[in-house]
């Protein structure tokens, strides 16, 4: 493989205002993971304390085995969408070693409003099973959950992707043969008590853990019965009586002992389809990234000098390195996984586009999985490149992307904008995971085109109703729809709202894409049946 080199000027002055720019922005960041990972006020904390019970994150820590590095998915999901709730949406997710093998862990925080479930809690419990059913993950739920928040009942109940799609995912995966458990360590109320039931096993603590359809408030209204906590459901009455648990624990710490034991019983663990290569750092600092990308969202960043600090021994083997220049297509290893890349290094015109058609399919034919790092303005447009058929060179890369069953990962580094955010393997087309750096954006196109298409229209609406508008309007007009732009293209808007599965360093990338990378090679191989290509 070539070695890329790299003609970055490290003493230069912009060099060291992007850096200084960049990490600003990775300490906002670290602020806000902060935040999430302390989990709700610090009398909720303490209450959850007095009653015995481990914090939410140090159940994690404790079901993990020592040393395990714990992937976390959507941690700033929900951002500013609840008063008085952190990022994370009340709920922890995430993928780590269990006895030795890959788990998706979810864990309900009860330190924030009781646990409860909002619209966005759902979508990312959703989420988090989807990518576990992916990748054949076992899925390890830590349930302490006042139910419903009942005010969401809109984003919660009615809809695909809400609370209900965790049960048909449950039974969908059991069908698939992969593993689901559940720890009940505190309540567990109405349809919430369905998670733990419709899992193979079921630990549950004593005097702690409570499981019913409804509470003895409940049932004393609808039937006239008293009965408590213990009675109703208690751990020794399901583990004795019900049936409906399988393990009694004597309190967290001892739940999650057994936890672990039935992991270590699930059988083998799948084998690599392939054997990685000896792993190699590249050989350019990655932090050094910091100082490549602009901190003038307008300036291009040199994808190539990017991938350079990405990959083992900077090495890359391109493809096409003359015919459709502005994407850079080519193999690579990450952590000593293979890997085909496809990054932006201008717009998507014709060639670029029957380039990574190109490349795609022989990645499928090859059984290697796609990585995009997504940076680009969208798809050249003009009359000479619609009579040379951008549309159907377009459709045709859309097609091989969308139809190719290999494991699929997106990068938004830079800007990510309309039909160039589609076809670089946006959410729309189902990544195995999804990814954006500090400097990430993407809507259907930037601010200032979106407000400058917007003024034509006003001023050809204008022009028919004989007016005319002075600079000075022209501009309030625009300015609105700017900020607008702005702030729905942010990062942590997509994160936010769960259009990505976070918002990465690029300092952790490597280490994020090896585990995902490593996961997905333990996966059974999918044969890709392609779309028509329109010729």
């Amino acid at each position: 493989m070539t070695v890329l080199k790299s003609l970055l000027d490290t003493g230069s002055d912009a060099f060291r205002a992007n850096a200084a720019h960049y990490r600003a922005k990775i300490e906002a960041l670290e602020a806000l993971r902060r935040e999430q990972r302390l989990g709700g006020p610090e009398k909720a904390r303490a209450r959850h304390e007095q009653k015995g019970k481990l914090l939410p994150r140090e159940r994690v820590e404790r079901l993990l085995d020592p040393g395990s590095p714990f992937l976390e998915l959507g941690e700033l999901a929900g951002l500013g969408k609840y008063e008085d709730v952190p990022p994370g949406a009340g709920i922890i997710t995430g993928i780590g070693l269990v006895a030795g093998r890959h788990c998706m862990v979810i864990a309900n925080d009860a330190t924030v409003k009781g646990g409860t479930y909002f619209g966005m809690t759902c979508k990312k419990h959703v989420r988090a099973q989807r990518i576990a059913w992916n990748n054949r993950l076992p899925v390890i739920t830590l349930v302490d959950s006042g139910g419903a928040f009942l005010p969401d009942q809109a984003n919660i109940f009615p809809d695909e992707g809400q609370f209900g799609s965790i049960f048909h995912n449950q039974v969908g995966m059991s069908g698939d043969g992969i593993p689901q458990i559940a720890v009940v360590m505190g309540p567990c109320t109405a349809g919430g008590a369905y998670i733990p039931a419709l899992c193979d096993e079921v630990v549950i603590v004593r005097g702690q853990g409570f499981m019913y359809l409804g509470g003895p408030e409940l049932t004393y209204a609808a039937t006239g019965e008293r009965v408590d906590n213990e009675t109703l459901g208690g751990g020794k009455m399901h583990c004795s009586v019900s049936g409906v648990t399988d393990h009694l624990a004597e309190n967290d710490a001892h739940a999650l002992a057994i936890t672990r034991e039935i992991v270590a019983h699930l059988g083998e663990p799948g084998t690599r389809r392939k054997t990685p290569a000896p792993p190699a750092p590249p050989a350019y600092p990655v932090e050094q990234i910091h100082g490549i990308i602009s901190r003038d969202a307008k300036v291009p960043t040199d994808n190539r000098e990017i991938v350079a600090r990405l990959v083992d021994a900077s090495a890359f083997h391109e493809f096409k390195p003359l015919y459709g220049d502005t994407l850079m297509t080519g193999w690579a290893r990450i952590h000593g996984h293979e890997v085909g890349i496809l990054a932006n290094t201008g717009v998507l015109f014709v060639e670029a586009a029957l380039k990574a058609t190109h490349f795609i399919d022989l990645c499928v034919q090859r059984d290697i999985p796609l990585l995009f790092l997504a940076d680009v303005n969208g798809f050249m447009v003009g009359r000479e490149v619609e009579q040379a058929g951008i549309a159907k060179a377009g459709a045709k890369m859309i097609t091989a992307m969308s139809s190719a069953r290999v494991p699929k990962f997106t990068i938004i580094t830079g800007g990510s904008y309309g039909a160039g955010y589609l076809a670089m393997l946006g959410r729309p087309f189902q990544p195995d995971a999804m990814f954006a750096w500090p400097t990430g954006r993407a809507a259907i196109m930037g601010p200032d085109q979106a407000a400058s298409v917007l003024a034509q229209v006003r001023a050809q609406i204008n022009e028919r109703e004989g007016r005319r508008w002075t600079e000075a309007e022209d501009e309030a007009f625009r300015a609105p729809i700017r900020r607008e732009y702005e702030t729905f293209q942010d990062a942590y808007n997509f994160a936010a709202n769960l259009w990505v599965d976070g918002i990465l360093q690029p300092a952790e990338t490597r280490d994020v894409l090896a585990l995902l990378l490593d996961i997905a090679a333990r996966r059974p191989k999918v044969e890709t049946r392609f779309g028509v290509f329109r010729f």
